[in-house]
């Protein structure tokens, strides 16, 4: 491996129907000082041949079963670190992208710039917009429409300590051309400081592996902040995604549960186990307190929907339950790295 600036990182499961498009747009990208890396959980669909034959440049790291988004990533990320002098983690970066994201040419080289003013940031993102697939016939996506509605601008925390996609269902308008600090980078595209990963790192884990998908970046997230690191927007970084599992960010809680009833039930499972689980390891005992009147009615509301209206609802209540000593062990590491005090971080929620 060379020492490149950035360590690019995808995780794929059957994702060949937007791995190509990817590709060729982080080929397209004017900032060159990058290395990628796949890491495969186990896909059928020809992914390790396709890349062998045209990107063999590319380090191709194969799972023998689905290992989860976090573990993965996990993986990527410690291959990164390890092959990196320590002394130079601070200046380097480590790039996480779902396989199904399309790029603008000058994406990496925007971050990149605004790294380098803001040292103390442990992660960038930008304008990241809504793309669409086409159907024509038999062939799916063969037609991709690059559209104006936004799809995350950062993390936004609310005063129930939920976490929504800034700006998500809003058509763009420039309200958000400003660089501003966030909370956060949606982990569907996001860069990170090496330095900043390895601080708060747990044993072998950066993105916590008993959350196998969903809301470990809002959690990595959450860890930062406690440990002293900012977020950055980068407005003028512009890329693209097929989300699958979205609604506006603008919306009530029953409007949220009708959308959250659409998805899958194997989505809705871990997107409601690992917030609970997440708010175990994360909310300060003073937060949690002062905010349980909106935290009680809009988790009263999640456990009545998910008890009487969702086959995994009492799956989701057992794996929360055994699973809450492990989060208190990784509470007990989170707050011994805290940098940030309740009152630091208040001003988040509100």
């Amino acid at each position: 491996m060379n020492d490149p600036i950035i360590s690019l990182h995808i995780v794929t499961w059957n994702s060949m129907r937007f791995l190509p498009d990817l590709l060729s747009s982080i080929k397209e990208q004017t900032f060159k000082e990058i290395n990628i890396l796949i890491i495969d959980n186990a896909s059928s669909d020809g992914v390790e041949d396709f890349v062998k034959e045209h990107y063999p440049e590319i380090v191709f790291i194969r799972n023998a079963r689905n290992l989860g988004f976090s573990a993965a990533h996990n993986q990527g990320i410690r291959y990164a670190i390890e092959h990196w002098p320590k002394e130079a983690l601070q200046d380097r970066f480590i790039l996480l992208t779902n396989p199904d994201i399309i790029f603008t040419p000058t994406y990496l080289e925007e971050l990149i710039a605004s790294a380098r003013v803001h040292p103390e940031v442990a992660s960038f993102g930008g304008k990241l917009l809504r793309a669409f697939g086409e159907n024509i016939g038999d062939e799916v996506f063969k037609q991709t429409v690059r559209s104006d509605r936004l799809d995350s601008v950062g993390l936004n925390p609310h005063r129930n300590y939920t976490v929504t996609d800034r700006g998500a269902g809003e058509l763009d308008q420039g309200q958000y051309d400003e660089e501003a600090f966030v909370f956060g980078i949606s982990g569907a595209l996001v860069l990170f400081r090496a330095s900043s990963l390895e601080d708060v790192r747990y044993q072998d884990e950066i993105l916590d592996h008993h959350f196998f998908a969903y809301k470990e970046d809002v959690d990595l997230a959450w860890r930062l902040q406690q440990a002293g690191w900012d977020a950055f927007y980068v407005p003028r970084a512009v890329a693209y995604h097929y989300r699958g599992m979205y609604g506006p960010e603008k919306s009530g809680l029953w409007q949220r549960l009708r959308n959250h009833r659409s998805k899958s039930s194997l989505r809705n499972f871990f997107s409601t186990r690992n917030h609970w689980l997440m708010l175990i390891k994360n909310i300060h005992s003073r937060h949690f307190f002062l905010a349980l009147p909106w935290i009680a009615f809009y988790e009263g509301g999640r456990l009545i929907y998910v008890l009487f209206f969702e086959h995994s609802g009492l799956r989701t209540i057992k794996e929360t339950c055994s699973l809450f000593p492990v989060m208190l062990k990784k509470r007990a590491h989170v707050f011994k790295k805290a940098k940030r005090s309740a009152k630091d971080l208040r001003h988040w929620f509100v």
